[in-house]
């Protein structure tokens, strides 16, 4: 059964010509669903709104700013412990490299300029890879494969962008 026009009479307080009201009571007598609909309105009308105990407004900014509060306090700790952890994990890789570069100056040029080469080859040597693979590919793959890998790109692109979006996003006061 269609209960349409009658669900939106019911349900909206909006004042209803007497030919809808006509319509609308002939319905009500076949139909259960709409009858029940129409005696929950009523029961709801008919109560009276309970209104908050005294003080309720204090107390709810109070406990609000309490939680605020701890919310904050759990958040620098939590810095904290992390700032605390990275440091022990820098020195605990770092730390024979730092104890040899105060030892030695030489070792400690050395070792620079093998960091140095060792990353400007690496750059050299990706680069390459990737102009072989860029030559190559498009031969491989067909145009409607390029487009699969084209739409997952971007769908990742827009569910990181929500992802990011969703997570540093401020929540909004009471």
């Amino acid at each position: 059964m269609n209960h349409q026009p009658f669900e939106t009479w019911l349900l909206e307080e909006q004042t209803i010509t007497p030919e809808q009201k006509r319509v609308l009571q002939s319905h009500l007598q076949v139909c259960k669903y709409c009858t029940a609909l129409y005696e929950t309105g009523a029961a709801l009308q008919s109560k009276q709104m309970a209104s908050p105990a005294p003080g309720f407004t204090v107390r709810f900014k109070k406990r609000l700013a309490v939680q605020r509060l701890a919310a904050r306090r759990h958040k620098f700790w939590g810095l904290i412990v992390l700032i605390l952890g990275a440091l022990v994990l820098l020195f605990g890789l770092a730390g024979s490299t730092v104890l040899s570069i105060v030892n030695s100056p030489a070792e400690w040029l050395t070792l620079g300029i093998g960091y140095l080469l060792f990353i400007i080859t690496s750059l050299q040597a990706f680069t390459e890879f990737g102009l072989v693979l860029l030559r190559v590919a498009p031969s491989f793959i067909p145009p409607l494969g390029w487009m699969v890998i084209g739409s997952a790109v971007a769908g990742l692109s827009l569910l990181w962008t929500v992802s990011i979006w969703r997570f540093t996003r401020l929540p909004r006061g009471v």
